[in-house]
């Protein structure tokens, strides 16, 4: 299982949406850090970084190294590539 960090900004996205939507958000990133399972594509533009897709949420990250995430920004998709 990769390791997950998440910046000061992702938390505080986290901790602005309802709590059962961030429930499943997080089991997602759960689940992909732990079986690599989940809608990932890769950024245009942006070096090396990904999004999961949740719902109507984004969930914007990179891999660094090959065993951690790191864990950017968390939004809804309206707002996320602004």
């Amino acid at each position: 299982m990769r390791r997950i960090v998440f910046s000061a900004e992702a938390k505080s996205d986290i901790r602005a949406i309802p709590q059962h939507i961030a429930m499943n958000i997080l089991a997602a990133i759960h689940r992909f850090a732990e079986h690599g399972i989940g809608d990932v594509k890769e950024l245009r533009g942006e070096a090396g970084e990904k999004r999961l897709r949740v719902g109507d949420y984004r969930v914007r990250f990179t891999e660094e190294h090959p065993q951690t995430l790191h864990i950017h920004t968390v939004r809804n998709r309206k707002d996320a590539y602004r």
